[in-house]
């Protein structure tokens, strides 16, 4: 018994004995350089600011493709990358300048078609996928579509007996 507990106190001693290097000689400057560094760009934030969030095309005829511009300016204080950008339907097709940085203080453009599909009052999201903050942006369109004349649609119901 006395064995055992001299032989667990020697390999105490020399377990503590061999821990006593200075952490702080282990510290790799550049690393810490490197983190600090990486700290400091996570700070910059680009900001995605649109001149109008949306854009109303009044009143159409069904089927006349339409197209307008928005303007976007990176407002924040790193650079802007847009990623995506979506729209909430296929007769809407957003083009935009895809993962080319933005500066801050830069201005994009955004041209968005619209084919001028379906009836009455229209409105279509665009959602714009960037390293914002939020991480996406929301823009729409509207527009009142009148249907085709001479159709079924703008004849009536057909009736059948």
């Amino acid at each position: 018994m006395k064995r055992m507990i001299l032989a667990l106190g020697a390999i105490a001693m020399v377990s503590f004995t061999s821990c006593k290097e200075n952490a702080a000689s282990k510290i790799n400057t550049a690393n810490v350089a490197e983190a600090a560094e990486r700290d400091e760009a996570a700070k910059l934030v680009p900001v995605m600011t649109f001149d109008k969030q949306e854009h109303d095309f009044g009143t159409i005829d069904q089927g006349t493709p339409q197209e307008t511009v928005f303007s976007f300016t990176n407002t924040g204080n790193g650079p802007l990358i847009i990623t995506d950008a979506k729209s909430s339907c296929g007769c809407t097709v957003p083009e935009y300048p895809k993962n080319k940085a933005i500066a801050p203080g830069e201005k994009g453009e955004m041209l968005v078609k619209f084919n001028g599909a379906g009836q009455n009052q229209v409105t279509k999201t665009i959602t714009v996928t960037a390293n914002t903050e939020k991480g996406s942006e929301l823009i729409r369109i509207k527009a009142f579509v009148n249907p085709k004349n001479g159709g079924p649609q703008a004849a009536g119901p057909t009736v059948v007996q």
